[in-house]
């Protein structure tokens, strides 16, 4: 499955148009202000937190699809299937 990789700015602006700062924006993520500070100047998200991203600003049928992936993966007799 191929997932959104968003940059810095793009989650700033997202964070800017949720009227949040960034301890509020960052804290479901489980990431620090210091961290997501990070991240929107530009440094490299890890992929988990791209995940959660594309979980909590994607489609549903994204957020369903990597749910599925996930749990298919988590199960292996689904995944012998």
């Amino acid at each position: 499955m191929k997932l959104k990789i968003y940059t810095g700015a793009e989650v700033r602006e997202l964070r800017r148009k949720l009227h949040l700062n960034q301890s509020e924006f960052w804290a479901p993520f489980q990431t620090t202000q210091s961290g997501g500070s990070r991240y929107e100047s530009g440094r490299e998200m890890p992929d988990p937190v791209q995940v959660l991203l594309n979980i909590a600003f994607g489609t549903d049928a994204k957020a369903t699809a990597i749910f599925d992936e996930l749990r298919t993966f988590g199960n292996p007799k689904k995944m012998a299937k």
